[in-house]
């Protein structure tokens, strides 16, 4: 097979060699320790991923899908696996903490690289606030389950879905700040912890519900098609948002060149079993049109699986827990990417100071907790789910497209981990992220290019003059 041409060095493309280098990836990072290792990183990394999107999103999946929704996981899995490879292959030979952001200014230019950053705010940020939704309407659930009661509509729902202001979804982004703020060991703990509770959870529900299942209620299978298993793909694939939130622990993780394409490989296979195993027991259990629109669908088949709350409480508890450490991962990715672009000159260097009593960013966090707990507030969780699949699929686009140029200009720079079908495989990632991001709907795409032109403004009045590389500092 003949090398794969491409052209040029864009404008401003930041040598690998340097970025590794000024975040000492290979010794202590930037004022940052590394505490984590392994077992922890997976923890982290199923901590970034399980939470809204199986416990309250499975429900608008298996109403496009249908049964079929097995499919639509299976086929947003593939999509990540294939970026996987990618982000494990960077994340192995550039281990630093800016993730696909770092990947791009390495192989893509300044100008790719900010865009990619300011996608990652959808991914790493407003996820936060849809994640933080979701946590509320778990509460909820677990309050009726424990005491026959619930917080009332104007607190615990923004203005778009009947109330005033979402109360505890701001109490959950406040929380997750306090934490990170005290240091990446305890919220690794923390994080490993929850991980290891909603395994549990879920397995639980998975035993429960396949008790009550019944065949019939897989058909018919596909009742849309194929184009109803697109679009339960597309909406699945916010399932899975987080996975490669482990690569932004690059300089916190003992090991980096080894351990984070490990993590990145075990999370999501470990994720796509429980997905599709979780989907099938719940529409098995209770029927595709009933677990259609019930945002708490796995506390509801519980309940009448065992005819008692007390099942439905236990599995609203773990979900409280599970999107919770969701909330804490997710908030950690999005200040390292931000502390990354910072060191930069990309956005104000108040993002870059490292506390050097608890080692952490902690302006940062706590102006990513008051600037995301804002949507948390007042947002619904179906207006920024499409919104935020589509900007990481496009980070995605980017990043295994970075594979292919760094291959192409810095093929010295390796690390422990080669992407298999070299081509073929990030070639094979491009196109299914283009394909799901399809699934997401016109309007979606009308937004997503008004997010973009926002960010190419931004840089151009703010990144662009102030960039470190572009004055050779």
């Amino acid at each position: 097979m003949s090398p794969l041409r491409l052209p040029g060095p864009p404008h401003r493309v930041k040598d690998p060699h340097r970025l590794i280098a000024e975040s000492g990836a290979d010794l202590e990072g930037h004022g940052l320790k590394r505490t984590m290792g392994l077992f922890q990183l997976v923890c982290f990394g199923i901590g970034a991923v399980v939470g809204t999107g199986i416990f309250v999103g499975l429900s608008d999946s298996v109403a496009e899908a249908g049964p079929a929704v097995v499919v639509s996981f299976v086929l947003a899995a593939v999509t990540c696996v294939f970026t996987a490879f990618s982000f494990a292959e960077l994340g192995s030979a550039i281990p630093v903490s800016g993730s696909s952001y770092s990947f791009a200014y390495a192989t893509l230019g300044e100008r790719l690289a900010f865009l990619v950053g300011w996608c990652l705010l959808l991914e790493y940020g407003v996820s936060v606030s849809a994640v933080a939704v979701g946590w509320s309407q778990y509460v909820n659930e677990l309050l009726d389950s424990l005491f026959g009661h619930q917080l009332p509509a104007a607190l615990s729902a923004g203005p778009g879905d009947g109330g005033v202001v979402n109360l505890p979804a701001v109490i959950v982004v406040m929380m997750a700040a306090t934490l990170l703020v005290r240091g990446v060991r305890e919220s690794a703990g923390a994080t490993a912890a929850m991980a290891v509770l909603k395994l549990t959870v879920l397995a639980l529900f998975c035993v429960i519900a396949f008790t009550a299942f019944e065949r019939g209620h897989l058909t018919p299978f596909a009742a849309q098609g194929a184009g109803g298993v697109t679009a339960g793909a597309s909406l699945a694939f916010f399932s899975y948002i987080g996975f490669d939130a482990i690569t932004t622990a690059g300089e916190e993780v003992r090991n980096p060149r080894r351990n984070i394409p490990f993590a990145i490989m075990i999370c999501l296979g470990l994720v796509t079993l429980l997905y599709c195993a979780v989907a099938l027991a719940a529409i098995g259990a209770l029927g595709p049109d009933a677990v259609s629109g019930k945002p708490a669908a796995l506390s509801l088949i519980v309940d009448r699986a065992t005819g008692s709350s007390v099942g439905g409480g236990v599995i609203a508890f773990g979900a409280v827990v599970a999107i919770a450490s969701v909330v804490l991962a997710v908030m950690y990715g999005q200040t390292r990417i931000l502390m990354s672009m910072s060191r930069d000159g990309l956005v104000p260097r108040v993002f870059e100071r490292v506390s050097p009593r608890t080692s952490t960013p902690v302006a940062n966090t706590w102006i990513v907790a008051a600037v995301f707990a804002v949507p948390a507030a007042f947002s619904s969780l179906g207006m920024v789910v499409n919104l935020t699949t589509i900007g990481t699929l496009a980070t995605m686009v980017a990043v295994n497209t970075a594979v292919l140029v760094l291959r192409r200009r810095n093929p010295e720079v390796k690390g422990s981990f080669r992407v298999p079908l070299y081509p073929l495989s990030p070639l094979l990632g491009v196109g299914f992220c283009v394909y799901l991001m399809y699934g997401t709907g016109w309007t979606t795409w009308v937004q997503f290019a008004l997010f973009l032109a926002v960010g190419a403004l931004v840089y151009a009045g703010y990144g662009r003059g102030r960039s470190r590389l572009a004055a050779g500092s």
